[in-house]
């Protein structure tokens, strides 16, 4: 076998597994698997690691290895989503707890309420608590803190938002499509004055639904009308005065794109104090409690945080059992349920 260069390797007084690995031109979890004896790798491999082991001198620190197996035989994993109070958080947190469940694996979840301090604050907490993965919805403007974990091993996996300044596996809706097909639908039944009523545009998703929602409109020649956009909404009193004052103008929308559960609330409200809950059309991005038992019952784009929830947490078992494939970037389609409050004509 050709010797592998090391000149370009720091001078260090002694090699670490990293430095093995970078050598033998491998990750870092294969080294450790031939080290440790584990199975399932090729002979070629095992060649690799242990001639730069070799021409490294390495020698395993075999207390950083205890510390390291009782690390992952802490059976927990840490969960951080958006509120546990929002049903869709809710199925992401109960999924992923089924399957932990599964695997005799406890889960710490907290809320992140939309709050880059609190999404630092969680993960360092979890950290500490030396859990063996993360599965993480975020808001900070970038993840780039956690690059050196996710080197380090532990793996990671973002849901419903896309990260920035990391690479690691993503599982998410087609906020993007699933809003066009939201707004196509209101198109079908004649509207052309359609309200968006929107999240924070710092969120991910809430950029990805009214890119959507514009892009449609435009693909249907409708200039978007900025009077009937109204962004940051975060909860269901603030999207209730938002749409009371869009029903409430002279030139009213005749159908109302509600992009977020909790913001769909304050639009039902709105439109059921001014009566015209049979007048104006009204489609959800993503269900409601109850919403069918309403009248007119609730058009939505129906995500799928269940199955958002079990695809994560079946990427961070595939990685703690030894997955070094690229990441992965996973999309669940919604589904557009007609229920009656869509598919109300424009009059």
């Amino acid at each position: 076998m050709t010797p592998i260069s090391s000149s370009s390797l720091p001078r260090r007084k002694r090699a670490t597994m990293q430095n093995v690995a970078d050598l033998a031109g491998v990750g870092k979890k294969t080294v450790s698997r031939v080290i440790n004896g584990e199975p399932n790798v090729t002979p070629e491999m095992i060649e690799r690691v242990r001639a730069a082991a070799a021409q490294l001198q390495y020698q395993p620190d075999m207390h950083a290895r205890s510390l390291r197996v009782s690390d992952r035989r802490t059976q927990t994993l840490g969960l951080l989503v958006g509120s546990v109070a929002n049903p869709f958080s809710a199925a992401i947190h109960r999924a992923v707890e089924d399957a932990a469940l599964a695997r005799g694996v406890a889960v710490f979840a907290s809320s992140l309420d939309d709050d880059p301090a609190r999404e630092r604050g969680s993960v360092e907490a979890f950290l500490r608590r030396r859990v063996d993965g993360l599965i993480l919805t975020t808001i900070a403007s970038s993840q780039a803190y956690l690059g050196a974990e996710i080197d380090h091993g532990t793996p990671v996996v973002f849901v419903d938002r896309e990260a920035t300044g990391v690479q690691s596996d993503t599982v998410l809706a087609d906020n993007y499509e699933a809003s066009r097909r939201g707004v196509a639908h209101l198109v079908e039944y004649g509207h052309r004055r359609i309200a968006y009523l929107g999240d924070k545009p710092a969120l991910f998703t809430a950029r990805e639904r009214f890119r959507g929602f514009r892009d449609e409109l435009q693909a249907n020649d409708i200039a978007v009308d900025e009077s009937l956009v109204v962004h940051g909404l975060t909860d269901e009193a603030q999207a209730t005065r938002a749409a009371d004052a869009l029903l409430a103008s002279e030139q009213p929308p005749t159908a109302i794109f509600s992009a977020q559960n909790l913001i769909t609330i304050g639009s039902i409200t709105a439109l059921r104090a001014a009566q015209q809950q049979h007048r104006v059309a009204l489609i959800s991005f993503d269900d409601i409690p109850m919403a069918e038992l309403l009248e007119p019952a609730i058009t939505v784009v129906q995500q799928d945080p269940t199955r958002i929830g079990r695809l994560a947490a079946e990427r961070i078992f595939a990685r703690l059992d030894g997955d070094e494939s690229p990441p992965e970037r996973l999309v669940v389609p919604a589904v557009l349920v007609p229920r009656g409050s869509g598919e109300i004509p424009a009059s």
